[in-house]
């Protein structure tokens, strides 16, 4: 064991706590069935397992208790109980808080229990702070059981080992004064950076609002007359071009028909090409959208412009195989995030195997959208750095035209105008979730190529710009807990507050308290009633 400071002693926490009115030294808490709204002042309610924070209580996490059950008041949270998760995912189970406000009639749940520090030995505030070190932390971790990650438990005779630095009492209440002081220093910055973020969150709504309304290009246009074009002309350019390719694909397939008639019809007879689908006009919500860009924009709806499409289901499950060695990377939902595309631990595919399912090979400029789950509406660009193979629960927009530029069909559909026509269409079932023709029916408010452009170089600039600032509060909000870690490191070394050799030792704390327990009468445990 480390040598400790002077006067200072280490026990487990069980030796250091009250015994409660079970006769135990930790209570564990109860899990009715509960209405879904909270509870209100006058009515009792049993709090979750998000009102144990670290370091905080948020009593407003809670459940009310239907009228038809009995409180259980022998449960409820007062002031100086120091509370802790014991069930749920690794990074909730073993949370703990010291409660230092509630309302009244407020019960534990199931998943919680409780525990009193002796007032005699230890400061309550001490211990919550010394359960946040992050050493005490993987000690706690390393009592967890269970089968995975998603839900461990923490038994309360594996938890009744933990080993607690115990110093002087008077010596825990300079610990606990100065740890305080500083962390409200850093609970400012915290403060500050976390407003600087949500601030520029709304910055980035407030441009993409304005870029999708013409205000961030209205100055270009005034400049640049000899730029802009008629929209009609825009849309016929896209419509001629489209019919074009449908010809093309016809000849290619008229040819390929004759050549395959002329091999005396060996082999699959090669399938008509099919008009790409006419769009479904805008919905009601989507038509009471559509207004306020300038004139030299037009309404065009995706599906006018780009091959929209997903992986069928039977042919996802008839002829995908992930592979270790496969050279597709293969994009799943989760490769589209809130703010692009992200990089993950790609499944891969072999592109020999896949080779028949042309549509879903990516070579980078297509956009990707999530059409079911909690991410539905999420949109971003394939990178161009390689080939890439579209997975399960997304969907893919591939632009026909060079008319219309994939970067700035992203920046409006994450624009709260696009924002707000992709949501139009989403069925609210069991999951959120988009059709592929719901996908082509969303309007995009589209100005002529050079302007989307200027829209898009704008708005890259300033967003990179957002987003390496947001990068900064980031690091700044991880140092800040850094450097909480570092606080409670030097406290509980007995490094950041004098010793007072007058104070008495924690050691003869604890034999005075393991005396009077030796003396207190043995609680009785009480059978339960038989019928």
């Amino acid at each position: 064991m480390t040598v400790l400071p002077n006067g200072w002693t280490q026990t487990r926490i069980a030796e250091l706590v009250e015994t409660q009115e079970n006769g135990k030294p930790f209570q564990q808490g109860w899990s009715p069935r509960c209405e879904s709204r909270p509870a209100e002042e006058n009515e009792w309610g049993v709090v979750k397992t998000t009102a144990i924070q670290h370091g905080e209580f948020w009593a407003h996490e809670n459940k009310a208790l239907p009228a038809k059950l009995a409180p259980r008041p022998q449960i409820e949270i007062r002031v100086g109980d120091v509370l802790m998760t014991c069930a749920g995912p690794r990074n909730r189970c073993g949370v703990a808080c010291l409660v230092k406000s509630t309302r009244p009639r407020l019960m534990m749940s199931g998943k919680m229990y409780r525990f009193r520090p002796h007032p005699e030995v230890l400061d309550p505030l001490y211990l919550s702070l010394f359960i946040r070190l992050h050493d005490t932390q993987l000690k706690i971790d390393a009592m967890k059981t269970g089968i995975n990650d998603s839900g461990l438990n923490l038994t309360h005779s594996r938890f009744s080992e933990l080993p607690i630095l115990v110093p002087p009492l008077n010596e825990q209440r300079r610990i606990v004064a100065r740890i305080e002081a500083m962390f409200d220093e850093i609970d400012h910055g915290v403060a500050n950076l976390k407003k600087a973020k949500a601030t520029l969150g709304l910055y980035r709504q407030s441009l993409l609002k304005a870029a999708f309304e013409g205000r961030l290009t209205a100055d270009w246009r005034a400049q640049n007359p000899d730029k802009l074009e008629v929209p009609e002309t825009l849309l016929a350019r896209i419509q001629k071009e489209r019919e074009a390719r449908y010809k093309a694909a016809l000849d290619d397939w008229q040819k390929a028909l004759a050549d395959w008639r002329a091999g005396g019809e060996n082999g699959k007879k090669p399938a008509k090409p099919r008009r790409e689908p006419i769009p479904d006009a805008p919905m009601t919500e989507q038509r009471s959208r559509m207004k306020g860009i300038p004139p030299e924009w037009q309404w065009v709806q995706i599906g006018t412009f780009g091959f929209v499409t997903k992986l069928a289901g039977f042919e996802y499950t008839k002829h995908v195989t992930y592979r270790e060695d496969g050279d597709l990377p293969v994009i799943k939902a989760e490769n589209a995030g809130r703010s692009g595309f992200k990089v993950t631990d790609f499944s891969k595919v072999a592109s020999s195997e896949v080779a028949m399912l042309t549509r879903s090979q990516l070579s980078g400029g297509e956009l990707l959208m999530v059409f079911v789950g909690a991410g539905t509406g999420n949109v971003a660009t394939v990178p161009s750095d390689r080939r890439y193979f579209l997975g399960p629960n997304i969907g893919m927009i591939r632009l026909e035209t060079p008319d219309v530029l994939p970067a700035f069909v992203e920046h409006y559909l994450r624009s709260p105008l696009g924002t707000a026509m992709k949501l139009a269409s989403v069925k609210a079932v069991a999951q959120p979730s988009l059709s592929m023709g719901a996908i082509r029916q969303i309007p995009v408010a589209l100005p002529c190529p050079a302007e989307q452009a200027e829209i898009t170089r704008i708005l890259d600039e300033r967003l990179s710009a957002a987003d390496a600032l947001e990068a900064e509060i980031d690091a700044g909000l991880t140092r800040a807990e850094a450097l909480r870690q570092s606080i409670l490191k030097e406290a509980f070394s007995g490094k950041l507050v004098p010793q007072d050799p007058n104070d008495e030792p924690a050691s003869v704390l604890l034999e005075r308290i393991k005396a009077e327990k030796a003396k207190a009468p043995k609680a009785k445990l009480r059978r339960k009633a038989t019928a």
